[in-house]
């Protein structure tokens, strides 16, 4: 090779004159890395089913940019990796606290539970074990039915309210059991008053309307019905547990969480995704709060649910 040759595949590598046959990877990465960009900090704009279905999956947008990074390292193309390194401080700005090791402590007044059992699960009496096995004293089941397992609950908690397909078990007496109504036709949440040992607490058991591409009216419904009761309750401590089939990013959330917060988020460690168990890409199921201190949060997965259960400690105080 030519001395002018090698100058010249030199430059192609470090932005300069591209070889012949070649493009300059540089402008083709900084684009890319804008897109992400604006779908990242931008997908509140994008609206109807996309804006949606964009907030379900948001945390992924940004799995393509250590691809960037990593395309403009090797082609030396250093505007291309500055563009790039935009995406990744945005991501980092969204979820990244969701990764640093939250104040998780051991010491808590009350555990919560919550499942969507899945109707159709044949292995319901092993999911069931598994959720007593954490010692929760408060089990909220969805899409449950009557049968072994709910009377092996039955068996280890002395008090329960049911509503429709939605359920609550307890350690202590649950109080004043009534229906949400969420406008779907048949009953998919209820209300209860937890009286715990350190005071009462106003229980939320919610199963949300299903959310589809383009098919979200049912949902949005149901969450707007579930926050109006939540904002009309004047409990100081209040809980609310269930499939809100509605992601930790999703809009939709919004409505509930100026309320509530997310005890994943203030004492878990990650995103807690939940669905589909077997690989989970995203989290409908909550456990939301307001007047009590969330100590630590986790996931659990059940036999035969296509959901995993979701679980939180907190301090109830006095």
């Amino acid at each position: 090779m030519s001395v002018q040759s090698r100058s010249g595949a030199r430059n192609a590598r470090g932005g300069g004159v591209p070889l012949s046959g070649t493009r300059p990877r540089g402008p083709v990465v900084a684009l890319l890395a804008l897109v992400l960009t604006a779908l990242l900090a931008g997908h509140r704009t994008v609206p109807g089913a996309a804006g949606t279905l964009l907030d379900t999956v948001l945390p992924w947008v940004g799995l393509p940019v250590p691809l960037l990074l990593a395309v403009a390292a090797y082609r030396r193309a250093w505007t291309g990796l500055a563009v790039a390194l935009v995406p990744a401080v945005v991501w980092t700005v969204l979820f990244g606290g969701a990764f640093v090791p939250g104040t998780a402590s051991a010491r808590h007044d009350l555990r919560v539970v919550s499942q969507n059992l899945y109707a159709d699960n044949r292995e319901s009496p092993a999911a069931i074990e598994r959720l007593i096995a954490t010692k929760a004293d408060l089990i909220a089941v969805q899409e449950f039915r009557d049968g072994a397992s709910t009377r092996r609950l039955d068996a280890v908690y002395p008090f329960t309210a049911r509503r429709g397909t939605v359920a609550l078990w307890g350690k202590f007496p649950l109080r004043g059991a009534q229906i949400v109504d969420l406008g779907l036709g048949w009953p998919r949440a209820l209300r209860v008053k937890a009286e715990t040992p350190r005071g009462e607490i106003s229980v939320y058991v919610a199963h949300a309307g299903s959310a589809r591409p383009g098919a979200t009216h049912r949902r949005d419904v149901s969450v707007d019905r579930l926050a109006d009761a939540v904002r009309a309750d004047g409990a100081e401590r209040l809980l609310v547990l269930g499939d809100l089939n509605t992601a930790t990013t999703d809009r939709e959330l919004g409505r509930l969480v100026p309320h509530l917060s997310e005890a994943q988020l203030t004492a878990g460690t990650g995103l807690g995704f939940t669905w589909p168990s077997s690989f989970p890409v995203t989290r409908p199921d909550h456990v939301l709060y307001r007047g009590v201190r969330a100590e630590a949060a986790t996931t659990l997965r059940t036999p035969g649910s296509d959901h995993r259960a979701v679980q939180a400690d907190f301090s109830v105080g006095r």
